[in-house]
């Protein structure tokens, strides 16, 4: 008999969204469509390369593409691009504990002995499934004798081995490597997939959201789902299952429409002391001054590309109507000058006593330089 009640027991954490949400199948992945059409071909012509390449930033699917790949080769009702995700080798893929699926994080197995043991290891038949699948991470970590090691099995496989390897810098492989295996790039995700992905998700798991806070998530995320979900989670958390915008921009420390609504505002009126202010308030609010410049420059390349070229111009940015209002009153010089001011200045923030220093002096460089005029003596050495 339990000392405790049901409700005084401790309850399980549940998942984070990252590992709840991992794609089980080609289907459900997001993105890289390209990679998907190459695999989805190979497994259904039976035509399989003996190592796969998959290059990318961090979070755009190695990983998750790797396994699926495993599953689709080692699934019980054969070679497949859509693996049953029902079947004991399926479920142990997904669980990690597939023992033909061998995963090797290159980081902290560096050395040429790691690598001559996983060679030795390769001869074997699998034990479980159909192919004995090495996943070598980071694989750009490893030395120098341990790529030369691994380039001889490369060179001659073992019929029931598949090497695929994951990268985020593949300038630091040998080329000899290089040749020798079939290279994909994983792009990062657009922001759209990104908000329609968070939608879908958050739907499912009856988490209320304003759509903007999505669109500010998949902003940070920089074309990583996996930052994405993890940015979710933790929204989720700070906001109390109710992300708004606000919320999810004192979270990222991120600057808000309206500051850069204010501060263009202030820059048109010439207002200094309200761009000093603006700074000020910025600093209280711990945004981030460099994503603020990058938000700036944002605005102001709108800006331009109303007045240069209007029909080109997105209806989706968040401060369309503004743009639309202050186009006419400045000179497509002047937003020129603005734009390389600040995409200049960005680089030197480091360089400033702070960042809050550095940053009002790129509003008073604003304020302070003007375009040529036309006909102007050249200043006098």
């Amino acid at each position: 008999m339990s000392l405790f009640d049901d409700a005084d027991m401790p309850q399980t954490h549940s998942q984070v969204l990252a590992r709840k949400w991992r794609p089980r199948d080609f289907a459900s992945l997001v993105g890289q469509a390209h990679v998907v059409k190459a695999l989805t071909h190979a497994l259904t012509e039976k035509r399989l390369h003996h190592a796969y390449l998959f290059t990318g930033t961090r979070g755009v699917g190695k990983t998750t593409i790797a396994r699926i790949l495993a599953k689709s080769l080692n699934c019980e009702i054969g070679i497949t691009p859509t693996p049953c995700n029902t079947c004991e080798a399926c479920r142990e893929i997904d669980a990690g504990r597939f023992v033909d699926l061998l995963e090797i994080d290159a980081a902290s197995n560096t050395g040429v002995d790691d690598m001559r043991q996983l060679i030795e290891n390769a001869v074997y038949m699998p034990t479980a499934g159909r192919y004995k699948v090495y996943l070598i991470d980071e694989v750009h970590m490893l030395s120098k004798s341990a790529f030369n090691a691994l380039l001889k099995t490369l060179e001659e496989p073992p019929a029931h081995v598949l090497f695929i390897l994951a990268t985020t810098d593949p300038q630091k492989i040998l080329p000899t490597v290089l040749s020798r295996c079939l290279q994909f790039n994983l792009k990062q995700m657009p922001p759209a997939d990104i908000v329609s992905h968070l939608t879908h998700i958050l739907g499912e798991e009856g988490v209320v959201f304003e759509p903007p806070a999505l669109h500010m998530l998949a902003k940070g995320a920089q074309g990583s789902m996996r930052d994405a979900l993890s940015l979710t989670d933790q929204a989720i958390a700070f906001s109390s299952s109710n992300i708004t915008l606000e919320a999810v921009q004192d979270m990222l420390g991120t600057t808000d429409g309206a500051q850069i609504e204010a501060i263009l505002r202030a820059l048109v009126a010439k207002d200094g002391v309200a761009l000093v202010n603006l700074a000020a308030q910025m600093a209280e609010r711990s945004t981030s001054f460099y994503d603020a410049t990058l938000e700036l420059a944002q605005a102001l390349y709108r800006i331009s590309l109303a007045q240069v070229v209007p029909d080109a111009r997105p209806d989706d940015y968040q401060l369309a109507a503004l743009v639309s209002e202050l186009a006419p009153q400045l000179g497509a010089d002047e937003v020129q000058l603005y734009y390389g001011i600040v995409t200049s200045s960005r680089e030197q923030l480091h360089l400033a006593p702070d960042a809050q220093a550095g940053f009002t002096m790129i509003l008073l460089r604003l304020l302070a330089f003007a375009p040529a005029k036309e006909g102007a003596s050249p200043p006098k050495k």
